[in-house]
């Protein structure tokens, strides 16, 4: 039965394709924040928001009482990783280089870096597809930076992308290993934890920043974004991201991040008047197709085990 036959089967793609979508606005969002706030106290204000509201959802949800320090302790390890580190990196990035660079570097680098973990500890075969497929991702990635060079091009550029690369390693490891945190715990919860030890770790981060920004200049505009990140890209999109993965695969969750460039591109484009030059457009469009060709899987059939 296909998808469209079972809506079941089709739902942890639709919550994969609106988690994408607020994934994509994050960027410019984002952007706009960084633009009158340190970019580790941006951080902080969009989890612990995102953090406040999971709580609140997990309190407000039958059975909320029952509480596990494993459970706890295991989501959290992963939220060190999704949430503290890959918006650390994340939000530090998009500080020094256009958000139109970072949502296709991270998007597009964390397939394949979650493929090449797979391929070489033996969970997937290295079929000859997926090696010039690989190849070509680290081709276009190349062509990617050096397209920076014939823009605007400053050193703050090339270090903010270089950062970007280190957030795109974080969400690959971070979907790999909330897989198996999410083997006996429910997404709400795993979420919460995930998020909460996440953003206690970004107010740690942060608290020697919060002296030094200027709180009184900071527009009503710039608030609003901080809230729509709390609430859409983070305790919504984080949300969904984890009850697809209960479903679907590592590899299968992050080849949706394909689309993030686009909308995120798009609204680069529209709210913040950025834009590609040719050769970055090139890089983007061979490292695109280099991680297709990594992340497709050489034999589609699938053991009745694995079902």
């Amino acid at each position: 039965m296909s998808t469209v036959d079972n809506p079941r089967e089709a739902g942890p793609y639709l919550y994969l394709l609106v988690t994408m979508v607020l994934f994509g606005s994050a960027f410019t969002s984002s952007k706009v924040v960084v633009g009158q706030l340190p970019h580790d106290v941006a951080a902080m204000l969009r989890f612990g928001g995102g953090a406040v509201i999971l709580v609140l959802l997990l309190c407000l949800r039958p059975g909320s009482g029952r509480f596990s320090w494993r459970d706890l302790f295991l989501a959290g390890l992963v939220g060190l990783i999704g949430v503290f580190a890959y918006n650390f990196f994340f939000f530090w990035g998009i500080s020094l280089a256009p958000a139109i660079d970072g949502s296709v570097i991270v998007p597009v680098l964390s397939p394949v870096l979650t493929t090449v973990v797979f391929l070489l500890t033996g969970r997937e075969g290295a079929s000859p597809p997926r090696v010039v497929g690989l190849v070509l991702g680290v081709a276009g990635a190349v062509v990617f930076f050096v397209g920076i060079g014939t823009g605007t091009f400053t050193g703050s550029r090339l270090f903010g992308d270089l950062i970007y690369l280190v957030a795109a390693a974080c969400w690959a490891g971070y979907s790999i290993a909330s897989k198996r945190v999410l083997s006996g715990m429910e997404p709400l919860r795993a979420t919460t934890y995930a998020t909460g030890v996440g953003a206690l770790a970004l107010v740690i981060t942060a608290i020697p920043t919060l002296s030094t920004a200027d709180w009184s200049t900071v527009r009503t505009s710039t608030w609003a974004n901080v809230v729509f990140l709390a609430v859409g890209p983070t305790a919504v999109a984080y949300l969904f991201y984890y009850r697809a993965l209960r479903t679907v695969s590592p590899v299968t969750a992050t080849i949706t991040m394909f689309s993030v460039p686009v909308f995120g591109t798009v609204s680069s484009v529209l709210f913040l008047g950025e834009s590609f030059t040719l050769v970055q457009v090139i890089g983007a469009v061979i490292t695109i197709a280099g991680a297709l060709l990594a992340v497709t899987r050489a034999n589609p059939r699938v053991s009745r085990s694995a079902r």
